[in-house]
């Protein structure tokens, strides 16, 4: 990491190849090395933050903007009508035709706010909180299903292998505690496409990765003991077998070995503070009924009121995955669905944030991994009816708190939704822009691997200073 431009970093410090010129100490030296990398606090960004944190919620599936955030009433009018073949080019989809007809928006809209912001009736607790909203309405992505789409959106490269931005931000930040990981995942709904690469290490050591947290029973799996092990029997073993990794780590000279010490030590401490953190049982009855949560029950609601818990308590980084959203058929039921499960937690999260005086400095994201067709899709061979397909072309994001600017709107879509037509964004941009608000220049912020610098943005990426506030 280029943090510090002129001296060598923790990561750096513990390549392979350094092991090999080293014939004295490497074992103290790559734990040591690794233990800076993993739970240094405060360490110098490249410029002053204006975010500290970061709770990703991700829409998997692609939600259709069309029916939430990106009015286009002239769809209404046209629908049923086949769209202008100057429109969709030699663009191709993978279950509509080219002439099929156009689907008009679903549900009414309305202006809130001072903003003004059009967002669909079916999300009326976030329409109260309009004003804290920046819309991006010109995201655009050049993947165009959903494995793909949504490990580049997260990892900055369509395929598996890649460090992802949790990992980026916990690489490059550092850890604000040492009783919780400094990158938290959870996920509600059905299965993710994009797996476990959503919030892999990759390349980078897997102290970075995301901890998933399970919506009920032990909040991580095997973090309990097992019967008849009690506390001091388990200190003892971890003590030994810190004892034989260490002699491991110092003859193999495997920063992964250093890995595992750490982990070992970073689960004896979950085994208190991970159930402490689950624990809804202090909230308030009026935090409970603002998020709409029953604390026995697991919910996307629920999830957004433990991620407000975890950047209480330090943890840097947290992804919530609600999926489900991927409307192929019945696009109206879809979103009804999904709205349903998470207006009202999305919008707490936001009001509870403002409260506690935590919002201005923690950035909250809101989005899925493409968008929507304006056209129909109905397939009686696949019994799909009044659907739509994927739309990489065009697609809304929100952002709030964390230093963006609140109640404005940027980049605009044709009066059909299909492409963008006023300052495009792409994913390398929005992750460039969120390292921004993290203090990160995402040209310095590197991790070298394989013979070359690597970086969240590639060769791409440029701020989208507009939002910045």
């Amino acid at each position: 990491m280029n943090s510090l431009p002129k001296t060598e970093t923790a990561a750096q410090l513990t390549r392979r190849h350094f092991f090999g010129e080293c014939g004295y100490g490497v074992g103290k030296l790559a734990l040591a090395g690794l233990l800076t990398d993993a739970f240094a606090k405060g360490r110098p960004t490249h410029f002053a933050p204006k975010a500290k944190r970061v709770i990703h919620l991700f829409m998997a599936g692609a939600p259709s903007q069309l029916e939430l955030f990106d009015y286009k009433p002239l769809l209404k009018k046209l629908e049923g009508k086949p769209l202008p073949p100057s429109v969709i080019g030699d663009q191709r989809y993978a279950f509509i035709q080219p002439d099929a007809g156009v689907l008009g928006p679903r549900f009414p809209f309305s202006p809130h706010g001072q903003s003004g912001a059009t967002i669909t009736n079916m999300m009326p607790h976030l329409s109260k909180v309009a004003d804290e909203l920046c819309f991006i309405k010109s995201m655009r992505t050049n993947q165009f299903n959903h494995a793909p789409a949504q490990i580049l959106f997260n990892t900055g490269f369509p395929q598996p292998g890649r460090p992802c931005m949790g990992s980026w931000l916990a690489y490059g930040l550092g850890a604000q505690t040492e009783d919780l990981p400094a990158f938290a995942v959870m996920s509600t709904g059905a299965g993710i496409s994009g797996g476990a690469a959503l919030w892999s290490a990759g390349f980078m050591p897997s102290i970075h990765a995301g901890v998933r947290f399970r919506n009920q029973g032990n909040p991580i799996l095997n973090v309990a003991n097992p019967a008849g092990i009690d506390e001091r029997l388990q200190r003892d073993s971890l003590d030994l077998i810190g004892k034989l990794n260490r002699r491991r780590l110092a003859l193999e000279n495997d920063p992964e070995i250093a890995t595992r010490i750490a982990a070992y030590e970073m689960a004896f401490r979950l085994q208190t503070s991970a159930p402490e953190l689950m624990d809804l049982g202090k909230e308030s009855p009026a935090t409970l009924k603002l998020y709409g949560v029953d604390p026995a029950k697991p919910s996307f609601a629920r999830a957004c009121l433990l991620a407000r818990r975890m950047i209480e308590r330090g943890v840097r980084f947290v992804n919530i995955y609600h999926s489900g959203w991927d409307a192929h058929s019945n696009v109206a039921g879809n979103i009804t669905n999904n709205a349903r499960a998470t207006d009202q937690g999305t919008a707490a999260l936001l009001l509870d944030l403002k409260q506690r005086g935590l919002l201005e400095d923690t950035l909250v994201v809101w989005g899925g991994e493409f968008g929507r067709t304006p056209m129909v899709e109905s397939n009686p061979s696949l019994n799909r009816k009044l659907g739509r397909d994927h739309h990489p072309q065009a697609f809304t994001v929100w952002l709030a708190g964390g230093g963006v600017r609140a109640g404005y709107t940027h980049g605009r879509t044709d009066d059909l939704g299909f492409h963008v037509v006023e300052n495009p964004v792409s994913i390398y941009d929005l992750q460039a822009t969120i390292l921004h608000l993290l203090g990160l220049n995402h040209e310095q912020l590197t991790y070298h691997h394989a013979g070359r610098d690597f970086r969240l943005t590639d060769i791409h990426g440029k701020v989208v200073k507009e939002i910045v506030a």
